[in-house]
């Protein structure tokens, strides 16, 4: 997880040192004198630092029937063709959730657009999806066709999301011109609030609908070092569709809490269960199958992705359990990518692993190798949810993701730290030219954060490069760690 910040961009960065005690005062200050010496604007600095170190971003959901233009608002939201448009309703995707930024704020936009209409009728699939993603947002858009005007289906959302009591802001879209604000006028009715008339094909109207959007989201939560966020901690249990999460959960409570069966998408509803374990009361989050009601075909990855989505948002580790009895699939590899992109720690258990013999346990070793290697660094347990086998090791293995993702490193042992690295594996000549990587500081934890600063382009594999020997040196077990890198872009002079 690496990516350069544009030198351009600032932002006022208020540093409590209070907050952080004397020693980390005194550190950051040596910090900034540091980068002032080095030809860095402080102001630039103090904003790259913010920019990395947010905390948990807060969550949009956009909701509404089918083929209301949600996808083609969402692009429109995020600036990019991501969320995949067709001019038909029921368009299937993997991914669900995307990263946003309007007037210096960002944020993070669910996606809600595919659906599969089944025999219960539209209700039931509309219901669905959006329950899913309402139950992990902070604020909701409502989106609704204005030439079309509210339907009963839409009645039916709007019942939602009074039921769940989250911010609303209405969408009036498809509102090309003049002539179809009257239109939009209609949606007063719904009890929503003021409709926004918006074409999210052409843009008109989106920037005052952000402007809303921006009022009802709450403000990104402060990152704090070292402190639990309250409660016992949440443990978000993902996978596909039958590996075994429910068994899991409830040999770990050491009764039935959650119903198994061998059909695939037997649990309704996400179960949070307060289980304790090795003396610790944890809060696990069961996200097994797709409701009874809503038995979809094609559309039973999209739920079972949106519903992942909407449990890793909520939770700080994610337990991600993969049939070691099958092929690693493409679907275990997105559910992968899923945690850690949302940055949350991981580890990766193995279930039915007393089924196995010793052909498929070799070549189950060289799939983990070519597929997972990205995610080398996360705790690995070999697992039986049927058995109980080593489900004592469960809980180390959380313990030590969870103690990974707070690690934090002092300023100053991280720039010895980057001074040795960088004089014995410099940065390959590019162009007559090698950059530096000058100092660097570590912006925020859960997951760490790092800012580095350098006297040119670092390319991806120096980074990557430089994130494994992080790992080497300070741990970081079960933890996805992102770098962000500052170039200098003119030498100040030493004053």
């Amino acid at each position: 997880m690496n990516d350069h910040i544009p030198s351009d961009g600032s932002g006022e960065f208020e540093h409590e040192h209070g907050e952080l005690g004397e020693a980390e005062a005194t550190e950051y200050a040596a910090f900034m004198e540091l980068a002032a010496e080095e030809g860095f604007d402080i102001e630039d600095v103090e904003g790259a630092i913010e920019a990395a170190g947010h905390g948990p971003l807060p969550v949009l959901a956009v909701v509404g029937r089918p083929n209301v233009g949600k996808s083609t608002l969402v692009n429109r939201v995020i600036g990019r063709r991501e969320a995949v448009v067709e001019d038909k309703p029921g368009v299937t995707r993997d991914r669900v959730s995307y990263e946003a930024e309007w007037a210096g704020r960002r944020f993070k936009v669910v996606d809600t657009g595919g659906w599969e209409q089944d025999v219960m009728g539209i209700d039931a699939s509309v219901a669905a999806q959006a329950e899913f993603a309402i139950e992990a947002a902070d604020a909701v858009v409502f989106v609704v066709d204005a030439k079309v005007g509210a339907t009963d289906t839409d009645e039916a959302v709007v019942r939602l999301l009074r039921k769940a009591g989250k911010p609303v802001v209405l969408c009036a879209n498809k509102v090309d011109g003049p002539s179809g604000e009257a239109d939009a006028s209609y949606l007063w009715s719904l009890g929503l609030g003021e409709p926004h008339p918006v074409s999210a094909l052409h843009g008109r109207g989106t920037g005052d609908m952000l402007d809303a959007v921006l009022e009802a989201l709450p403000e990104a939560p402060a990152q704090t070092f070292g402190t639990g966020l309250g409660g016992p901690r949440r443990i978000a249990l993902i996978g596909r569709p039958n590996v075994g999460k429910s068994s899991l959960l409830n040999k770990v409570a050491g009764e039935e809490r959650v119903v198994v069966n061998e059909l695939a998408g037997t649990t309704r509803d996400p179960v949070d269960e307060l289980i304790e374990l090795g003396g610790v009361t944890w809060k696990f989050v069961d996200t097994a199958g797709i409701r009874k009601r809503v038995h979809l075909q094609q559309g039973a990855d999209y739920y079972a992705s949106l519903r992942t989505a909407a449990a890793v948002e909520k939770a700080e580790v994610a337990v991600i359990l993969i049939d070691a009895a099958e092929s690693i699939s493409v679907q275990d590899q997105r559910i992968v990518t899923m945690a850690v992109e949302a940055g949350r720690a991981m580890v990766i258990a193995y279930n039915k692993w007393d089924t196995l013999d010793e052909e498929r346990r070799y070549y189950l070793e060289r799939e983990i190798e070519t597929e997972f290697g990205q995610v080398a660094w996360a705790p690995r347990v070999n697992v039986s949810a049927r058995t109980g086998r080593h489900m004592e090791k469960l809980v180390p293995a959380i313990e030590s993701a969870l103690a990974g993702w707070e690690t934090r490193v002092p300023t100053g042992r991280l720039n010895a730290f980057l001074g040795e690295l960088v004089s014995a594996h410099p940065h390959p000549i590019r162009g007559g030219k090698q950059p530096r990587i000058l100092f660097g500081t570590q912006a925020g934890t859960k997951p760490p954060r790092f800012v580095l600063f350098a006297s040119g382009f670092i390319e991806a594999g120096y980074r990557r490069f430089v994130e494994r020997r992080l790992r080497e040196e300070f741990g970081f077990e079960g933890t996805p760690i992102h770098i962000s890198v500052r170039v200098r872009e003119k030498r100040g002079k030493k004053k």
